[in-house]
């Protein structure tokens, strides 16, 4: 019997909704595996090596970008972290997102998972498998949760082929395309704030 038969029992039928107080008393190993939708347990997608080292580079930049912007406004106090959960919102049933990267106002370390409004930007770094949850369910949840910018980033085998960044409309509730960013195109954002892009390092995802 294969793994999928061994699993498909009744009692592996989720029970219950997952509220966000349950989901923080849930072990850190289960946690790095899902998130939540509308109360429902999701198993995230697995990404391959390429789109890892996309997030760990982005997220380099867009930390030196948050140290640069706090110590010039001390009262802004931003970081930016790898798959930190955010609660887009508890009611009537939660959803929990893990983005890629975030871009957040410093919050105790106790207010976890980060409530959206702390939050001012999310990357996703996408690919053909994850296409259809990042460019509809995920930019209609963060722009639900009134997250101010989306960043959805292509990668192919070798490179970062493009960066999209949205801007949200509180007007009509979702994003719009502030900047479609090309290698070689742009070398700084000031999206929400001046971010520097290293497209040397951006374009050359080969160990």
């Amino acid at each position: 019997m294969t793994t999928i038969f061994e699993w498909a029992r009744p009692e592996n039928i989720q029970p219950e909704s997952i509220t966000v107080g349950t989901w923080r008393k849930f072990p850190e190993d289960f946690r790095r595996l899902v998130e939540v939708v509308n109360g429902d347990a999701v198993r995230r997608e697995s990404s391959n090596s390429h789109e890892r080292r996309t997030t760990h580079r982005l997220l380099t930049m867009l930390a030196d970008a948050a140290r640069e912007h706090t110590a010039r406004d001390p009262s802004a106090r931003l970081n930016a972290a790898r798959n930190v959960e955010v609660v887009l919102w508890d009611v009537p049933r939660a959803t929990i997102r893990r983005p890629d990267v975030a871009l957040f106002e410093h919050s105790p370390p106790d207010l976890r998972p980060i409530p959206a409004w702390h939050v001012r930007t999310v990357v996703e770094v996408t690919s053909p498998n994850r296409v259809k949850t990042d460019r509809l369910a995920k930019m209609y949840e963060y722009a639900a949760a009134g997250i101010p910018w989306y960043w959805l980033v292509s990668v192919s085998d070798t490179e970062v082929t493009g960066i999209e960044t949205y801007a949200l409309d509180h007007g009509v509730g979702h994003y719009r395309l502030a900047r479609h960013l090309k290698p070689g195109t742009a070398f700084a954002v000031d999206l929400p704030i001046r971010i520097e892009l290293n497209w040397d390092r951006l374009t050359d995802l080969v160990l």
